[in-house]
């Protein structure tokens, strides 16, 4: 499948045969499964993690194939308009999936397991996988690619956000067990590492430094590498003065991320999940 999906991404034919569609479905359907990601853990990568870029080739690929169609549940009153090759996730009661009613969706080709609770609204895109027994909260987002782990609770209004292209790109992970905040923002390929508790409103990216209080170090993207987060870091969004110019001069601070503790039991009290709303 990789061969063929890669020949047909780097070797556009003048149309599309039947034949490349049954190849872009096997494909979804595996990405569906869980049984192909867009990254995948890797032991021996800095950041644990490596990215599949055949896969987000072939992701990219239904994008180019797709013809726009009428999507509309009722047309008359809310109008849908998308690629073909992308519909809904088809879901069912043995998925063990909890849809509550409210405006929620989640696209086709992306991986949601078992005992995942989804509250309305919330959007998962396509090419993301979430792991067993996750809660993805009110207006949060799940971005292209986006590798979330087990047990995990995406907070209202948190983006976790899609990194599709560069295909060489590294998405953004969430690991196991990570609590995101409400309004949080994960983005441009970051590693959030297992444990992990984002306080609400922290903002990471490449571009934002992370200054550790516990062990005294700073954390930033290195060259052609991710910001990663260590596991059991308990991160709230700080601030840090600028130290010259006029910045100095009018007492302003510059927004930025701070790890003030690691995980311990108290933690866990504090932000345990509610089991029992599962």
């Amino acid at each position: 499948m990789r061969a063929d999906l890669e020949l047909l991404f780097d070797q556009p034919p003048p149309a599309y045969a039947e034949e490349h569609f049954q190849l872009f479905q096997r494909f979804k359907d595996a990405l569906n499964r869980g049984e192909i990601r867009a990254a995948e853990p890797d032991a021996g990568a800095a950041s644990g993690w490596r990215v599949n870029d055949w896969v987000k080739k072939g992701i990219l690929l239904g994008f180019r194939m797709g013809a726009l169609v009428d999507m509309s549940v009722d047309a008359a009153r809310q109008p849908f308009f998308d690629k073909a090759t992308y519909p809904v996730k088809r879901l069912s009661p043995s998925s063990g999936v909890r849809i509550v009613p409210g405006g929620s969706s989640i696209r086709d080709g992306c991986y949601v397991g078992k005992g995942v609770t989804c509250m309305p609204p919330m959007y998962i895109n396509a090419g993301s996988y979430v792991g067993e027994s996750t809660m993805i909260d009110s207006h949060a987002l799940v971005g292209s690619c986006a590798q979330i782990g087990r047990s995990c609770h995406i907070s209202a209004a948190s983006q976790i956000g899609g990194v599709l292209e560069p295909v060489g790109a590294l998405p953004v992970i969430i690991e196991d067990e990570v609590l995101v905040g409400g309004n949080c923002g994960v983005y441009e390929g970051t590693v959030v590492k297992r444990r992990a508790v984002l306080g609400t409103g922290t903002i990471l990216n490449r571009s934002t430094p992370v200054y550790d209080l516990v062990h005294e170090q700073v954390y930033t993207a290195g060259d052609g590498e991710p910001l990663v987060i260590p596991e059991g870091a308990v991160v709230v969004a700080g601030s840090r003065a600028i130290q010259k110019g006029k910045g100095q001069e009018w007492g302003l601070s510059l927004y930025t991320p701070v790890i003030v503790k690691y995980r311990d039991a108290r933690t866990d009290a504090k932000i345990q999940l509610e089991d029992i709303l599962r």
